[in-house]
């Protein structure tokens, strides 16, 4: 099982808390990364330059289309 979290640090200590499924376990593997931030704005400025993309705009369009004529069915 893999857990992902973030968590803060206090005194430059980290505590993980671990879900009742690793209560057995005897090891895991712990990576810390600094890095959040760029990571994020990485993210960002990713999807703000997928919005001017003409392949992506295409496939957006392609996908509206084809549930546009369900949008207006109700259950």
């Amino acid at each position: 099982m893999t857990v992902r979290q973030y968590c803060e640090i206090h005194n430059n200590q980290v505590v993980v808390q671990l879900p009742q499924s690793f209560k057995n376990n005897k090891k895991v593997l712990v990576i810390v990364d600094d890095n959040i931030d760029e990571i994020i704005n990485d993210k960002f400025y990713l999807l703000k330059k997928a919005a001017t993309d003409p392949l992506f705009l295409a496939d957006i369009n392609e996908v509206e289309s084809d549930f546009k004529n369900i949008d207006t069915e109700t259950l």
